[in-house]
């Protein structure tokens, strides 16, 4: 039976947990199937450009491929459809991290560019490898991240300081850095704008691999979630290596 969103009344899969389109949990609200149904498309802001629907939704999986050589990751929506691909270059001065549309790495989407050659206090560009377009960038603070909370700060295009991604909890940050075994604590990150808690950054609790779930309900839908994404990506690639 075709499901629509009890809030925005668009189509979504049947095993979908949140609509794809606003976020809605769907999990638990029954069937419906309206006499005129609305057309299954995304907002008109999100038909703007090919491919900028891909990183304007409210739910995203990060996942790491495990028995792999190097660090590679998957980006995924909400119901674990594959948008993105990347592989860390190893033995690079400067971070240089591109993502795919999948595993071949034929056609790249975005990138993470390193703007100093000293990562640890540095700032990362993400650029729009189709467009060249730099989407912003975020900057590590080095001293809440390496002794307590790890924290970035987000720049938008034109290198104003809009925002802060920070991890929720100082007990759980330290614990996960100076405790035995600590490494295995998951982290909990949020991301203010303008002073405003608008999204969460989860990571699940696994031995093996990383998985991160992103939701982004009360993110603008003009800002992109590439930034964001790109900063989880670091978090996996950089920050979890030095614990």
């Amino acid at each position: 039976m075709v499901k629509y969103c009890s809030k925005c009344g668009r189509q979504h899969a049947d095993d979908a947990s949140f609509c794809p389109y606003c976020g809605n949990d769907v999990r638990q609200q029954s069937s419906i199937t309206p006499s005129n149904p609305p057309i299954s498309r995304p907002p008109p802001s999100m038909q703007s450009a090919a491919g900028t629907s891909l990183w304007n939704q409210n739910f995203y999986r990060i996942r790491k491929k495990v028995l792999a050589v190097g660090n590679k990751y998957w980006i995924e929506d909400v119901n674990s459809k594959l948008l993105g691909f990347c592989k860390q270059k190893i033995l690079k001065l400067k971070e240089d991290i591109r993502i795919y549309t999948d595993e071949n790495m034929n056609d790249e989407l975005f990138r993470i560019q390193q703007e100093q050659i000293m990562d640890a206090w540095g700032s990362f560009a993400i650029i729009d490898s189709k467009t060249g377009t730099k989407l912003g960038s975020i900057k590590r603070e080095w001293a809440s991240s390496a002794f307590y909370k790890d924290k970035y700060e987000v720049y938008d295009t034109n290198n104003t300081l809009i925002g802060k991604i920070e991890e929720t909890s100082g007990g759980r940050a330290l614990a996960r850095k100076f405790m035995p075994g600590g490494a295995l604590v998951p982290e909990e990150m949020h991301l203010e704008l303008n002073g405003q808690k608008v999204a969460t950054i989860n990571q699940e609790f696994k031995i093996v691999g990383d998985i991160w779930n992103m939701n982004c309900i009360n993110v603008p839908p003009d800002f992109d979630r590439r930034v964001l994404l790109s900063c989880i990506l670091l978090m996996g690639t950089i920050e979890r290596s030095r614990k």
